[in-house]
């Protein structure tokens, strides 16, 4: 595995105008899965009222479709301000980290299934200066987290078989989203560390309601922005649709 190099501090994932990550309202985080690739610096420009971007590196093994890589990252890193957090569809991660980090990944996120020494490769994510995401598929269980709590920036709870954008939203997840949920407020009660809780797949202003009443702050969107001919206006409606988390 290449050895990793420090890299400079990234982008914070919390709006600007947020004075604490507590006082941050859902995060949206448009994926350019679902951009027109044509066109995708125009694409980016259209959604900056957006936090975070969500890019999807899928290697055709893990998931069926190929998508795009570092070279394609590196390339719309300089046109946004954006947070970026890097999703990498791969069956392993680990030879892809640094190159991942060294494009402009504020985050990278890699999936439970498929990184057999996950806690090694959280390591390196840290090591490369960029926060650590862990995201799980729907048939993945809540319990392939509870040695790595500590360890995680933002957990991406999948609500769709990942790899194709337009699948419908799996309500059997929100037991999920909000054990999960549960878990980061244990978590950041136990040491202040402070763990991000979002969803990917049929986020729609109907569906945001329900993942982020069971504790979801992230939203992944992919059609239901880039589907909108008004994008901001699109971004707006979801974050309008939140609501407050209810774990009890």
């Amino acid at each position: 595995m290449t050895q990793p190099t420090t890299q400079k501090a990234h982008r914070s994932p919390f709006p600007a105008w947020a004075k604490a990550p507590a006082t941050a309202p859902v995060i949206v985080a448009p994926s350019l899965l679902a951009a027109d690739f044509a066109n995708l610096q125009s694409e980016l420009a259209s959604i900056e009222t957006a936090p975070w971007v969500h890019l999807d590196v899928m290697d055709g093994r893990f998931v069926p479709n190929i998508s795009f890589g570092m070279p394609v990252i590196k390339a719309l890193r300089p046109h946004s301000k954006a947070f970026f957090d890097a999703h990498l569809m791969v069956e392993d991660a680990d030879p892809h980290l640094k190159a991942v980090a060294d494009a402009g990944a504020d985050q990278i996120t890699v999936h439970v299934e498929g990184n057999w020494h996950l806690n090694r490769t959280l390591q390196v994510i840290k090591e490369l200066g960029c926060r650590a995401g862990v995201a799980l598929c729907p048939a993945t269980p809540v319990e392939a987290l509870s040695e790595i709590m500590g360890m995680v920036d933002s957990i991406l709870v999948m609500t769709v078989n990942p790899g194709f954008g337009g699948q419908k939203f799996m309500p059997a997840q929100l037991p999920k989203i909000r054990r999960i949920a549960r878990m980061a407020a244990q978590q950041k009660a136990a040491d202040g560390h402070e763990v991000i809780v979002g969803v990917d797949g049929g986020v729609n202003p109907a569906t945001t309601a329900l993942v982020t009443d069971a504790g979801a702050r992230m939203l992944v969107a992919g059609s239901a922005v880039f589907g909108h001919p008004d994008r901001a206006a699109a971004i707006n409606a979801l974050e309008g649709a939140a609501m407050p988390p209810v774990l009890d």
